[in-house]
């Protein structure tokens, strides 16, 4: 693990504030938003400068391997002690946690949907939330969720944090502001970025959309990573300098303030009256971040067949088994084909691993009809699926000249555990009744003739 330290400054953070990131991923940071904020030398000195108080946010076990040892302490106006007063329950009734069995009636299958229905009220981005799946158990901290998210309202006086996992947001349409306790990210279109767990954050909106739609992973298992490379070496796929995490940035207002929580599958809320927003100086390693799909390196086939769509991970969250993911984020990002005597598009398979995705902007190869940005499919462990008829047609019959895949970005959650559909995914207006149609043409062309066809 990289444990170079990088130094920056910020102030407090306003809502025209340009701002500034440090680069690398799994590094440890230092930033202060005053000057002489962060303590040099200790990490907890009897007063810390400005009246701050030192408080340390652990992301492992106190005694977890160096390698994976994940802890950053805050100076901050108040502890986080205060930022928690006596809870009540709170409902978010589309937000679903694993295991949610037998919570529809509609058999299994092979799945894809349009987007979801734009909100007819004001909808912030935490009450935006729509589960579409969930695997594993977030009492035993593993598997995940994936969510939708569809909103048009600030966050203002509202945070929240998620103690059940961290969240990978996937923006669709409409730039967000994402303000953790560590700093302030914006985050567009064909750009991620990672929440630790337990992390209070709020969410705003950029630019002059009319509604902001996206994806969420929420991932109960061990934290995402960088995949490792094998023999692709040193480069390539995303590299850590890619990554960018935000300056310490802080919000002193003393209003009437909420802190929404989910823990272990429930909500609950408490008022406060101040932002919990308020850590003045940090550093660390567990961090929040984001990442620029764009800068994606991918590699591929430069002679014949098409390779597994591993190697378009981005990030990995593992398991106790080697090479085995509680899931990984893959893309599927503009690129060369080049391959000989190859049918070039993802092969029909079956799989132990469920993917569930979306298309971020354009055509995905494989599905050229059907498949709309914003949209999202879910295959299921061990059910088969590949190019639909006119694909296979098209990709069968094609001149093999090299051909760039361009203007294109779909994703994939893929985890180990069968992923349960939620009732809301499962009557959602917009899931397609007839996608299975879109392999009918896929008629019998065996003829006992040897030779190809």
């Amino acid at each position: 693990m990289d444990q170079t330290i990088s130094k920056a400054s910020d102030r407090q953070a306003t809502a025209t504030d340009k701002l500034q990131y440090m680069p690398g991923f799994g590094n440890d940071f230092e930033t202060e938003a005053l000057p002489g904020a962060l303590p040099q030398g200790q990490n907890s000195p009897q007063k810390c400068n400005y009246g701050l108080y030192a408080e340390q946010l652990s992301g492992s076990p106190f005694t977890a391997p160096r390698g994976t040892n994940e802890r950053s302490w805050l100076y901050r106006i108040r502890p986080s002690v205060r930022h928690t007063r006596r809870f009540s329950n709170a409902s978010y009734p589309f937000w679903k946690s694993a295991p949610c069995l037998d919570d529809h009636s509609l058999p299994l299958g092979q799945l894809r949907w349009d987007p979801v229905p734009t909100p007819s009220e004001r909808l912030n981005f935490l009450e935006g939330i729509r589960t579409i799946t969930t695997g594993g158990d977030v009492l035993t901290q593993t598997g995940m969720a994936a969510h939708a998210y569809v909103f048009n309202e600030d966050m203002i006086d509202d945070y929240f944090f998620d103690a059940d996992g961290e969240l990978l947001l996937v923006p669709q349409v409409g730039a967000i502001r994402v303000f953790t306790e560590m700093g302030v990210m914006d985050v567009e279109p064909l750009e991620i970025c990672v929440i630790p767990r337990g992390m209070m954050f709020k969410v705003t909106r950029r630019g002059d959309e009319q509604v902001w739609r996206g994806y969420v992973c929420e991932n109960y298992g061990a934290k995402f990573t960088l995949p490792e490379r094998g023999p692709i070496g040193a480069n390539c796929l995303a590299n850590p300098r890619d990554f960018k995490t935000p300056v310490a940035a802080y919000e002193d207002k003393e209003t009437p303030c909420r802190v929404h929580v989910k823990w272990c599958g429930k909500f609950y809320v408490t008022d406060i009256g101040h932002s919990p927003l308020d850590v003045v100086a940090w550093h660390g390693n567990y961090i929040p971040y984001k990442y620029d799909l764009r800068t994606f390196s991918p590699v591929g086939a430069i002679l014949f067949d098409h390779p597994d769509p591993s190697i378009f991970t981005v990030l990995t969250a593992p398991t106790e088994s080697a090479g085995t993911a509680n899931v990984d984020f893959v893309i599927f990002p503009p690129r060369w084909l080049v391959a000989e005597h190859t049918f070039r598009p993802p092969w029909y398979h079956r799989n132990i691993m469920s993917e569930f995705m979306g298309l971020i902007h354009g055509q995905y190869d494989a599905k050229e009809k059907g498949f709309v940005p914003g949209g999202m499919s879910l295959h299921n462990m061990m059910l088969p699926h590949g190019p639909d008829a006119s694909g296979f047609e098209k990709a069968s019959n094609s001149e093999l000249k090299p051909v760039k895949l361009d203007q294109t970005m779909a994703f994939m959650f893929e985890t180990r555990f069968p992923q349960q559909l939620t009732k809301y995914a499962a009557e959602l207006e917009t899931l397609q009744d007839d996608y299975m149609e879109c392999w009918d043409g896929l008629e019998r062309r065996f003829d006992g003739t040897p030779g190809i066809k």
